[in-house]
């Protein structure tokens, strides 16, 4: 973990990392726990959600105890090096933020549920940190893949923000954007599934205490 002197900033496209054309490691073939496929194609039916919430370790299970959820993985997403490594990640020279990539049967769990879980896991009013763990890889944010699933998360964010205004909190400062554009680059073997691994590992992950609302209420209701 990469703590810096000053206060953390994205780098400009620019100023980034200029990383590989390759992974540099081969993503294993199953989840450890679920025991489905990590990499796609996914099944008919099933959609994709990514969240960045924290330190993707205690957030990949938050996900994977879901039912519902038919694969999780986690890894890099949002920034602008290609195939950035875990050390290139935190030096927050690739501009990306630890991410989740939920694969999930909408018939079993909504995205607005997923999306209610994703709130009340993490504090989303911290910009570049999430508790102790400071850098803009631990930013909060959200990609989507559709047009249904932006609206769906701009509305649960100000649902959201209400209760959390009441509730004497910040503004969220999560990120919302399509992940057309920001391909989700896997993270190092030994990062997947990595609480299942090593059951005593470190977690981050901490919600603020406070209910998110479920399903895309106005935000003046």
């Amino acid at each position: 973990m990469f703590l810096h002197s000053h206060r953390p900033q994205l780098p400009t496209p620019e100023e980034a990392l200029r990383g590989r054309d390759t992974p540099e490691f081969t993503v294993p073939d199953r989840h450890t726990v679920l025991g489905n496929p990590l990499l796609g194609p996914y099944p008919d039916g099933l959609e994709v959600a990514d969240f960045g919430l924290g330190c993707f370790w205690g957030a990949e299970r938050k996900f994977w105890q879901t039912p519902g959820v038919w694969t999780t993985l986690v890894g890099y997403q949002g920034g602008s090096t290609p195939n950035p490594a875990y050390e290139e990640v935190c030096s927050g020279l690739t501009g990306h933020t630890e991410a989740v990539r939920v694969v999930f049967d909408p018939a079993v769990v909504s995205y607005a549920e997923l999306l209610k879980l994703f709130w009340e896991s993490h504090d989303p009013t911290q910009g570049f940190r999430q508790g102790n763990d400071v850098g803009t890889q631990y930013r909060s944010a959200i990609y989507t893949h559709s047009p249904e699933q932006q609206s769906a998360a701009e509305a649960s964010r100000d649902a959201y923000q209400q209760v959390l205004t009441k509730a004497n909190h910040s503004a969220i400062t999560t990120e919302i954007l399509p992940a057309e554009g920001r391909p989700f680059h896997p993270a190092e073997p030994y990062h997947q599934q990595y609480l299942d691994k090593n059951p005593n590992g470190y977690c981050g992950i901490g919600g603020t205490g406070v209910s998110c609302p479920v399903g895309v209420a106005p935000a003046d209701g």
